[in-house]
């Protein structure tokens, strides 16, 4: 028969993937953390998913495999899971699970946080107007990044989405202010290689004092990967709230947080939403996007930067669909441009920045923005619609204006979307640069743009009284 020691139980029925079903157990919250005593004597770590009448389901952050219905044992703490957070946290590597890996010290805790965060109250939120820096032209000039906001980039397998991103957190910066910036970076079932180069990265940009990393590795336990998101906003949390930093949580891939949470949904043979993911996907994405943001009386701030990679790039996938209904726009990495040899190949025609038009102007970019986005915006749908049309009737069937916008869409991409790995555009460079495209088309085109502002900003009247 078996036996219950305090809220230790032995009384487990069965073992389905990663998850545990514990009955007759009493007392027994969700969200608690367990410690699961394997048959050979080891312990792993655990929380519970699912409590029912006498019955608990425990997920097992470092899986199943090995265990026994009848020789193993679950206790439980009564707490959720929390992390212990410093600011000695700061330029340091740690695991899926909060733990240190970096072969630095354990960190000494200031507090424990519940890593599943609280809430932010709607009318407690102050409205994102920070413009943050990233030196990347496609995403500042045309898809700004504001501070507060939760812009996430929509990628697919095999684009370098990770070198993009590395480019990013060593770059970002709020401008004028001498207020703390630092990045949070959350990484699920990445390889070793990829894993690797974030590392060496950001030590060889000098950038790793800035940076915080909390890595999951693909041969790491699946199920550590639901967690790993919560740790990583956790930390940036303290930093923001806490310290008065302003924080990028950078977290790649969310594809593969929704496959584990797929796992999850499977094993507690749960009716399948959509591709044979769970109907509740929205909810719990949203339980991270949320946690984005500013709050009115905190000098910090949280601006969320996911990374997904569409399977087939197919954005009406359910990861990128739920996705874009949650967050404020998205960043599209294409795969044309990325064959064309340009970097980044992000595409601007599709991506789109909900918040940037108050994260832009006087005062906080330059106040020929707008209207400048405006202008190539258009310049360039019109080149690359025209591109559709040469392939059907030829170029020698376009008149000149259309050739014209055809050679204006060859020239952005070419000078204004690429850019160097290492080259870090200021908001002016890219906004200049801008202006020296736009300047090849006669001013008569420039309708978007307000005369006076050409006055002011047009090369051929720039620096003229």
């Amino acid at each position: 028969m078996s036996t219950i020691v305090g809220r230790e139980y032995s009384t487990i029925s069965k073992i389905a993937g990663p998850l545990l079903f514990v009955n007759a157990i009493k007392g027994v919250g969700y969200g608690e953390v367990a410690k699961i005593t394997t048959p050979d004597g080891d312990e792993r770590r655990g929380q519970v998913l699912e409590v029912g009448e006498n019955i608990a389901v425990v997920q097992v952050f470092e899986g199943t495999s090995g265990l026994d219905v009848t020789a193993t044992s679950v206790s439980f703490s009564g707490e959720t899971v929390r992390l212990p957070v410093s600011s000695d946290m700061l330029g340091r590597v740690f695991d899926g699970s909060g733990e240190p890996i970096d072969g630095g010290p354990k960190i000494i805790p200031e507090e424990y946080l519940d890593v599943h965060g609280a809430p932010i109250n709607p009318y407690s939120r102050d409205y994102p107007r920070d413009f943050i820096q990233t030196g990347i032209s496609t995403v500042d000039g045309m898809n700004t990044l504001v501070r507060g906001q939760k812009l996430p980039i929509f990628s697919g397998s095999g684009l370098p989405h990770n070198t993009i991103v590395a480019q990013i957190a060593r770059q970002a910066k709020v401008r004028g202010t001498d207020e703390p910036f630092t990045t949070v970076f959350g990484a699920m079932g990445i390889t070793a290689d990829e894993a690797q180069f974030f590392k060496e990265d950001f030590e060889k940009q000098g950038a790793f004092e800035h940076v915080t990393l909390f890595v999951n590795l693909a041969e790491d336990p699946a199920i550590e990967r639901i967690l790993t998101p919560r740790i990583a906003l956790t930390a940036a949390e303290f930093f923001a709230h806490k310290l008065g930093m302003h924080v990028l949580v950078i977290l790649t891939d969310m594809t593969n947080y929704c496959e584990a949470l797929r796992e999850i949904s499977a094993a507690r043979e749960e009716v399948p939403g959509r591709r044979g993911y769970p109907g509740y996907m929205y909810t719990d994405l949203s339980t991270i996007y949320e946690r984005a943001g500013r709050t009115h009386g905190s000098k910090g701030s949280v601006t969320q930067m996911p990374i997904l990679t569409m399977p087939h790039d197919d954005m009406t996938h359910p990861i990128p669909d739920l996705t874009g209904y949650i967050t404020e726009g998205q960043i599209i990495v294409d795969r044309g441009l990325y064959r064309r040899g340009l970097y980044p190949p992000i595409d601007v025609s599709p991506s789109l920045s909900r918040l940037m038009k108050e994260g832009i102007g006087k005062e906080r970019t330059r106040e020929d923005h707008r209207e400048v986005a405006d202008q190539l915006y258009y310049a360039y749908a019109e080149g690359r619609g025209f591109r559709d049309l040469v392939a059907v009737v030829g170029e020698e069937a376009l008149s000149s204006r259309d050739r014209m916008y055809l050679r204006f869409a060859d020239t952005f991409e070419t000078k204004f979307v690429s850019q160097g790995l290492y080259e870090d555009r200021s908001i002016e460079e890219t906004l200049d640069l801008g202006w020296e495209l736009l300047a090849n088309l006669p001013e008569s085109e420039l309708k978007r743009i307000d005369p006076e502002t050409i006055k002011i900003y047009h090369p051929r009247y720039k620096g003229k009284t």
